[in-house]
Formats: C-alpha cells, sequence, structure tokens
C-alpha cells in the first residue's frame, strides 16, 4: 500500500474521439491488478455535485452561471478531489473548453495548486482516427467538425497541458492511443505515472 504522501493525483485529458473513456477503464483494471485503490473522478461531475448542494438542477445549468460562481465551484472541486486518499486518483477532465470568448482553461493555475497533479497525461491519435471516432459515435450530438479543426483542438490541449506542467513543476506526456492498442496506451500511461 502506498503511503498517502505517495499517492498519485493523474489528470487525464483527451479531445473527444481519442478514446479517453475506453482508456481510463483499462487503467482502473490494471491498477486494480496491482492491488492498488483507484479511483475516477470527472472534473464536471465532481463540480456539478458541489453546484447542486446550492441548488443547481444540471450541468446545462452550471454553463450559465457567472464566471466568478463557476470559478468558485472549480475550486470546491478541486478542494474535494485533493482530499481524495486512494493510492491512484484519475482526474478525467479537458485540457479546454471552447466558448464564445475563446478556448476556456479546462484546469487554470488556481485548481492546479489546490489538487497538485503528480502526472499530466494527455490522450491523443491521429486527426484521421480522431474524425472517423467522432463520425461513428451515435451516442453523442457533435457538431461536424474537419481535419483541420481536429489539428487546432489538439495543438490547443497540448499547449495548455504544458503549461499545466510548467506551473505544477509535474511531469506530462502525451499517449497515442491508436485504433485497437489501447493495451499499449495503457501500458504507456502506467509507465509515465511509475507503475
Amino acid at each position: 500500500m502506498l503511503g498517502l504522501v505517495d499517492s498519485k493525483k493523474v489528470v487525464i485529458v483527451g479531445i473527444p474521439g481519442v478514446g479517453k473513456t475506453s482508456l481510463v477503464t483499462t487503467l482502473v483494471e490494471l491498477i486494480t491488478q496491482q492491488n492498488k485503490t483507484v479511483s475516477v473522478h470527472s472534473f464536471g461531475t465532481v463540480m456539478l455535485e458541489e453546484a447542486m448542494k446550492n441548488g443547481i438542477k444540471d450541468r446545462d445549468e452550471l454553463r450559465t452561471l457567472p464566471i466568478q460562481k463557476q470559478k468558485e465551484l472549480q475550486k470546491m472541486a478541486a478542494q474535494d478531489i485533493s482530499n481524495m486518499k486512494d493510492d491512484v486518483i484519475l482526474i478525467d477532465t479537458h485540457a479546454f473548453i471552447s466558448t464564445k470568448s475563446g478556448f476556456y482553461p479546462g484546469l487554470p493555475n488556481y485548481v492546479i495548486q489546490i489538487i497538485q497533479p503528480s502526472n499530466f497525461i494527455a490522450i491523443t491519435a491521429s486527426p484521421d482516427e480522431i474524425h472517423d471516432r467522432r463520425m461513428k459515435d451515435k451516442t453523442r450530438n457533435r457538431d461536424p467538425v474537419s481535419i483541420e479543426d481536429i489539428k487546432k483542438e489538439l495543438a490547443v490541449q497540448d499547449a495548455m497541458l504544458s503549461s499545466c506542467s510548467v506551473l505544477s513543476g509535474s511531469p506530462m506526456k502525451v499517449v497515442f492511443n491508436h485504433e485497437g492498442k489501447v493495451d499499449e496506451a495503457a501500458a504507456s500511461v502506467l509507465d509515465a505515472i511509475g507503475l
């Protein structure tokens, strides 16, 4: 069993279509096989849980809150996550959110300082793979997107996560999750976080 100091808080980001959900599921299975405790926390869900304590009913309502209120909720969610005691805490989030004002950081510095992640992992795939996965995914109502748009999203993700790494002093690794190779991607993540 890892001591509290050794607890790993791993931020995992990925734009839609990189296969982040499948990869996180595989990671949980592999970490559990090592007799370590592991938990997965979607940052947006933790924020929503905090907001619901204050009368907010759903995620759509969350987005309409004033920025200051959203920042307070981000800080509360970060505090909740920072108090987790599992050996490995996987924080599933986005490096950025597209808004009318431009790209809003999914991990502003005040969130990083509260959580103090041990690692940042960016899940990626080729723009063609991402495009194909988005087109096949009938469970989501996604806006049509071009290969060029996907390349831009990947570049913004890398820039945002690089900044997080610099601000926190924690390493960042980009992991390719190619079609049919989720086990290889999971092994790469485990290697990066020292498991």
